[in-house]
């Protein structure tokens, strides 16, 4: 600080006090050292916080980042042919109101069939109508909804789970493979017996013409396809090699507390025993009511409700007064 010769004093400041009294015109002016390191604490506190938070942000994005990368590299493993084989099964599975079988067929078949490498999906085609039960008609839903991304199906009961690993679920190139076959299956041992678990290329089934729709209610819709297929000129494979018997199947329905509807009316029986030349794909009339995907225990499955059509002339027992 300086003085002028002038009479009334003058102040003269150098860049440090310039500085200095910046400062200080920037403080309150009651401002204290305990208030101005009250007010510097504050602001570094809110600082840390600031870079944690964001520096959580970047490790939980960073994270999702690598789970996509890892899913998406598991999904390109799954695609790989070397590993999984170029073809992809339809797991068909004729349902309704059947919840307590499906929790545990959609997580186990999964599994079983990850096991063995093959590249499958599963559709629960659920009827959700009126009329009675028509297995043959929700398979024939099956073929025609299973998209072009799957080259064979099964036509697969939601009560019936493989336990031996050596069954063979793969492409059934050289004609119907009959993995439930009479020998193994726990319930079921005539000859012809086709139900259950039966694999066909998409191929076979058109050759077919797929499923009767004229079976309305439990039962028969398998023999008549077996005369189906034998008409077709196609030649029906089972499983060899298989030594667990009638355990090589769990049968997880239980007939005490869902009944099956066996009710044969309006001249029922005698149809049902006559071959359906005219009736199958050709002729099968439904509409979607809904598609949803769902995920139980980590499987993955789609279920596309369904309300089937009845022509009371034809079929008058698809309905029961």
């Amino acid at each position: 600080m300086m003085y002028s010769s002038r009479r009334k004093p003058v102040l003269y400041f150098t860049k440090e006090d310039s500085r200095s009294a910046l400062l200080l015109r920037m403080l309150p002016r009651r401002c204290s050292v305990l208030k101005l390191f009250c007010t510097l604490t504050i602001l570094g506190f809110f600082s840390v916080m600031w870079l944690h938070f964001n520096c959580a942000a970047n490790s939980r994005q960073s994270s999702i980042a690598d789970l996509s990368s890892h899913q998406s590299c598991q999904e390109e493993k799954e695609e790989d042919p070397t590993i999984w084989g170029p073809h992809k099964i339809a797991i068909v599975v004729p349902f309704r109101e059947r919840f307590e079988e499906l929790l545990s067929f959609v997580p186990y078949m999964h599994e079983f069939l990850n096991k063995k490498k093959i590249r499958h999906k599963i559709l629960v085609i659920n009827q959700v109508d009126h009329l009675r039960f028509n297995r043959a008609s929700l398979i024939n839903v099956g073929f025609l909804e299973s998209g072009n991304d799957t080259d064979y199906l099964a036509m697969h009961d939601v009560d019936l789970l493989p336990q031996n690993e050596e069954l063979d679920y793969g492409y059934p190139e050289k004609g119907p493979f009959h993995v439930a076959s009479p020998e193994l299956h726990p319930l079921y041992h005539y000859k012809t017996y086709v139900g259950g678990i039966l694999l066909l290329t998409k191929q076979h089934f058109e050759l077919c013409d797929g499923m009767s729709n004229r079976f309305w209610g439990w039962g028969r819709e398998d023999d008549e396809f077996y005369r189906r297929m034998r008409a077709a000129g196609l030649q029906l494979f089972r499983p060899t090699g298989i030594t667990t018997g009638y355990e090589t199947f769990r049968h997880i329905h239980d007939p005490a507390w869902r009944k099956r509807d066996q009710k044969r009316v309006s001249g029922q029986k005698q149809e049902q025993f006559k071959v359906d030349t005219e009736g199958g794909l050709k002729n099968l009339k439904y509409k979607i009511g809904s598609r949803a995907e769902l995920t139980i225990g980590g499987a993955h499955c789609t279920i596309i409700s369904i309300l089937l059509e009845c022509d009371l002339n034809e079929t008058p027992w698809c309905v029961i007064n």
